[in-house]
């Protein structure tokens, strides 16, 4: 037998394999996706309490700031001192507060146990609906995903951290808007 022919009967039979292989193996089950019921995203704050116009952020050492619109709309700093604010860091963190989103709620928790007793920080809310809202601010959980917070139900949460951190950032760094440098003067 020439060569060329012996190399086609070999190609011929290893289809002729793949073939049967591929038509008597074993069907697998058709695995039926059934949808996992979903809890419904909670936010700390709803859609009804409007916008916020105010901020008050107060930690444990009496560290204070406040930030708050102003009569052209335009957020100002009331606290530690009043000047102009900077207006995207403010509006960054203040959007935030509407994506306060409730991660686990965890009744019959001991608030002394996350720091709760004596809160690590509290903040206050006035939104354009005239409602206020004050919530305190404790430790971040143990896989620092997410802060415990006691809103005024006196129920305490878990909320996103990256919410909570946009607004500490403003008593960190008050949200000072910035001021040209004056040229030096001319002897």
């Amino acid at each position: 037998m020439r060569r060329s022919t012996v190399i086609y009967l070999v190609l011929f039979a290893i289809v002729l394999g793949a073939a049967y292989y591929l038509n008597n193996r074993q069907e697998t089950a058709d695995l039926e996706a059934t949808p996992e019921p979903t809890t419904p995203i909670e936010y700390l704050f709803t859609f009804t309490d409007g916008l916020p116009t105010s901020i008050r952020i107060e930690s444990k050492a009496g560290e204070v700031v406040e930030v708050a619109r102003n009569e052209e709309n335009a957020w100002a700093l009331i606290l530690p001192e009043e000047a102009a604010a900077d207006q995207g860091s403010v509006e960054a963190a203040a959007s935030q507060v509407a994506t306060m989103r409730i991660l686990d709620r965890v009744p019959g928790l001991a608030p002394d146990a996350v720091s709760l007793d004596v809160p690590e920080y509290t903040i206050s809310f006035q939104f354009t609906s005239g409602a206020e809202r004050v919530i305190e601010v404790g430790v971040p959980t143990p896989t620092e995903s997410g802060y415990y917070v006691r809103g005024e139900g006196s129920e305490i949460v878990i909320v996103s951290r990256s919410a909570v951190d946009s607004l500490l950032g403003l008593l960190t760094f008050p949200p000072y808007a910035l001021t040209e440098t004056p040229p030096p003067a001319t002897p």
